[in-house]
């Protein structure tokens, strides 16, 4: 890799760690001031829509080969948690205090500051060995976290505003279904993709973290 593409990556990397943490100790602030779950979209929303909308250039450092990580999981990931946000956490304006939203933030920013760290400090050429064992550690608990009582219940929650409020109607004119009727399909399905990209993690876990076991043997 290049000297310019390692500072570029390096770069938005550290403001991607950045953005989460600051996302993170907004949505902890309002949780210590308020003693409620309820504002974590109002204190953090904008901020994760903005960071999670930018992430749309990892996929195209994965097409261009500028990292490893191919197209395929980027874009999956990316997709599901843009449609989340952007689609309907952002349209509906009564399932922005559900406590799974709180759960949904929390568990996402946590699991972006350690990965962007990871990956800025990567860069840098001075990962320490915790950074890199909570990267690959860490996803097991937050990811299914994240999505069963995070995007899963809150997508099933907003259904009836979904419905009543005819959302996205104008999109789906002339087709023989509904986005209503697509969003339940896609709940059906979730738990099956999200399992992709989740094996793919242990996949990934076997790889960097038994390297080191390896070296600590020899």
């Amino acid at each position: 890799m290049s000297p310019l593409s390692n500072l570029y990556l390096c770069t938005y990397n550290s403001l991607h760690a950045i953005g989460w943490a600051i996302a993170l100790s907004r949505i902890l602030s309002s949780f210590v001031t308020t003693k409620s779950v309820n504002g974590a979209y109002a204190s953090a929303g904008e901020l994760i829509c903005l960071l999670q909308t930018a992430a749309f250039l990892e996929v195209v450092h994965g097409a261009i080969g500028l990292v490893p990580s191919g197209v395929v999981n980027p874009l999956m990931q990316w997709g599901g948690r843009t449609h989340f946000l952007l689609a309907v956490v952002r349209q509906i304006d009564e399932v922005q205090e559900l406590p799974s939203i709180f759960i949904t933030f929390v568990a996402w920013s946590l699991s972006e500051v350690i990965r962007y760290s990871h990956y800025a400090l990567s860069c840098m050429g001075s990962c320490p060995y915790w950074i890199n064992y909570l990267r690959y550690t860490a996803f097991i608990v937050l990811y299914p976290i994240g999505m069963a009582l995070g995007e899963m219940w809150l997508m099933y929650q907003a259904l009836p505003f979904i419905k009543k409020k005819h959302l996205h109607e104008h999109l789906f004119n002339g087709l023989p279904f509904s986005y209503y009727n697509s969003l339940m399909v896609l709940l059906l399905c979730y738990p099956f993709l999200w399992l992709k990209l989740y094996l793919h993690m242990f996949k990934q876990r076997r790889s960097k973290l038994g390297k080191h076991h390896e070296k600590k043997k020899l």
